[in-house]
């Protein structure tokens, strides 16, 4: 039977945080080594950072690889040393090396790949062609998504979904009022990024406003696209819709909240780990004597 909806994965950013520990998220007492692996097992996916800001070891990778279950996905965000470089067209070889160097040794578990433009980071077409001519379809034989996060005003244009829908990537839908936000479809999976997250909720979200990212979700899986969402261009009909892989991270606002944000969106969406069903509810936060 044909699939009718892409599969939908919720998850946060990183795991190493501080305000998740003692009963916030993770359960009190356990061993920061162990952190990733009751994580993975709340979530279906993270968003790894530290990617961005340096190389990390094939054995990290692997290790992330191990300490995850079956079907856990990893991604990962491309080093700023290329997006915030003066010319993109030239980071070829930088591009190769932080592909083929550690990220294959996730095998399966390697989810799509984001490209994080910073706020000074404008649109010119022709270098940003280039740039995308240089991202590869795969790596060491493992398919790759590729995901563009732009943060200047200036890609609010055609030209620039044009150029993304030409090269088959994905662009970042930011539920944000700081960057630019646009759910103009562009790929054939959808990335989206909550970080709208607040301290006062329990959960990051009031019910009625999981419930429409619920939705949304299950809309962009089935291969429609919300109307209500900001676009670009205006919503036209594409005829016939495909199925589409989801992404939705909760990944910033009130920091302390994403874990029970995307827990809540996964409980919505009948997708929580069977692990983390099974798992007795953490031990409710403490304070330290020492």
């Amino acid at each position: 039977m044909e699939t009718t909806t892409g599969e939908i994965r919720v998850g946060i950013g990183g795991w190493d945080f501080k305000g998740w520990r003692g009963g916030a998220f993770y359960p009190v007492g356990l061993k920061h080594a162990k952190e990733l692996e009751y994580a993975s097992r709340q979530l279906t996916a993270i968003e790894v950072n530290g990617t961005y800001y340096g190389p990390q070891k094939p054995e990290s990778f692997a290790r992330w690889r191990d300490d995850s279950p079956e079907g856990f996905v990893f991604a990962l965000k491309a080093p700023q040393l290329v997006t915030a470089s003066r010319k993109l067209a030239e980071m070829g070889g930088l591009i190769h090396r932080f592909l083929e160097v550690g990220p294959p040794e996730l095998g399966p578990k390697l989810g799509p790949i984001l490209w994080q433009f910073p706020r000074f980071k404008s649109f010119h077409a022709d270098d940003f062609e280039g740039f995308l001519q240089l991202l590869p379809e795969d790596t060491a034989g493992l398919p790759l998504h590729h995901v563009l996060d732009v943060r200047h005003e200036s890609f609010l244009c055609a030209e620039f979904l044009a150029l993304a829908r030409k090269y088959g990537m994905a662009t970042v839908f930011t539920d944000s009022d700081e960057y630019p936000s646009f759910a103009d479809v562009t790929g054939d999976i959808v990335y989206a990024r909550l970080m709208n997250a607040r301290e006062a909720e329990p959960l990051g979200y009031k019910a009625d406003e999981l419930d429409t990212w619920t939705a949304r979700a299950k809309l962009w899986a089935g291969g429609g696209e919300p109307s209500e969402l900001p676009r670009i261009e205006s919503l036209q009909s594409k005829g016939e819709k495909k199925p589409r892989d989801v992404y939705v991270f909760a990944i910033n606002g009130a920091k302390e909240r994403a874990p029970a944000a995307a827990m809540a969106l996964l409980d919505r969406l009948g997708k929580r780990p069977a692990a983390a069903i099974a798992a007795p509810a953490p031990a409710p936060e403490q304070t330290s004597l020492f």
